[in-house]
């Protein structure tokens, strides 16, 4: 997995700490360390499941990523990735990923992969990977102007100054503690947290500052896309969800498919802004788009994906 240096981001050196004292990233030493059992076949374990006691899509999303990654040359870099999640993952049970050396090419390899549980694929995954080719035809949007992520609240406090709100609904409370008590293996700073009044009145958008916990480094530029692969699939679905989550209780939501293009090096381990708007949702299902920026302006990847969203109506607090 080792490549070419990353390029000089422009987000400084000292962002995730000195390796000599910070602990290698989890995502790295285990969550996206495959097993090899023959060519082109591995196996990845589990980490962090979800409350729903699903697999979290960006495990499957970020380990398939891996796994092609393997089968290709070192000259060669990720630029977009395609999937669908056919079947539920099962906790309980490691996956394997196959791979299938689809094309090599002078300029273009293209890699499909299948993940499998129970001896059924719960999903397929296509990968492009490029050889750098520079060319003058560049452009890209503007990055929101938005606080830099240390003048912003972690994830931890955020929740903290939350329960400390003497009018948290109960049936609120009992959530924000279940969210508080997962050890997610990345870091997060929203940008404009709402507060209690404003979740009436929210829009189908959120920003929000993210890294993954501990160091990376430089050197693997195909580490940090299966990273910001993890990273990418955390919190978007959900997106689509904030204007109707007042008065609609979740009954079911799930990932259908995930696209990814990535369009400039980057840590993985620095801050970078994710960017997230639900443009449509409709027929129990909702797309989302996402886009992540490195800190000095560069649209480094950007997402899009679509889920299933079934709700209920939440019941009235005077009928409680």
């Amino acid at each position: 997995m080792s490549s070419p240096q990353v390029l000089d981001d422009g987000q400084g050196s000292g962002d995730s700490g000195d390796p000599s004292g910070d602990l290698r990233s989890v995502l790295v030493t285990s969550v996206l360390s495959l097993e090899p059992l023959d060519e082109d076949l591995f196996r990845g374990r589990h980490y962090w499941v979800p409350t729903t006691q699903r697999l979290f899509g960006g495990q499957i999303v970020g380990q398939a990523l891996v796994a092609a990654a393997k089968s290709v040359s070192e000259d060669v870099h990720v630029h977009s990735l395609h999937c669908y999640f056919v079947r539920a993952g099962d906790p309980k049970v490691p996956v394997l990923y196959q791979v299938e050396r689809t094309r090599t090419g002078s300029s273009f390899s293209v890699r499909s992969v299948k993940a499998v549980q129970h001896g059924k694929p719960i999903f397929i995954f296509q990968a492009s990977f490029q050889q750098t080719q520079p060319s003058p035809v560049q452009h890209q949007f503007s990055m929101p102007a938005v606080p830099p992520p240390e003048e912003l609240l972690d994830h931890q406090a955020l929740i903290d100054q939350y329960l400390r709100d003497p009018d948290l609904k109960e049936k609120y409370r009992v959530g924000l503690n279940r969210i508080a008590a997962q050890e997610v293996p990345i870091e997060i700073k929203l940008v404009n947290p709402p507060t209690l009044s404003q979740l009436q009145r929210m829009e189908p958008k959120q920003m929000f500052w993210v890294r993954a916990r501990g160091y990376i480094g430089e050197g693997d530029i195909k580490m940090h896309c299966c990273v910001a692969a993890y990273i990418s699939d955390y919190a978007f679905l959900g997106t689509a969800l904030l204007p109707h989550q007042w008065k609609h209780k979740v009954h079911f939501m799930v990932s259908l498919d995930h696209s990814m293009w990535f369009h400039a090096p980057f840590r993985a381990d620095h801050w970078m802004l994710y960017e997230c708007e639900s443009p449509w949702a409709g027929g129990s299902r909702g797309l989302v788009h996402g886009r992540l920026w490195r800190r000095d302006g560069v649209l480094a990847v950007s997402c899009a994906q679509e889920g299933v969203i079934r709700v209920k109506p939440r019941v009235p607090e005077s009928k409680l």
